[in-house]
């Protein structure tokens, strides 16, 4: 039971740091193309 709670912790975890990396390419990608350089 403790491996299966560790396992879906560390799924959860990841799935949280891609939606934050997706987010903070996504944000970039917006201002890139509201503020062309």
């Amino acid at each position: 039971m403790a491996e299966r709670t560790l396992v879906r912790r560390l799924l959860w975890f990841a799935g949280l740091w891609l939606a934050g990396v997706l987010s903070l390419l996504a944000v970039s990608a917006i201002l890139k193309l509201l503020i062309p350089s």
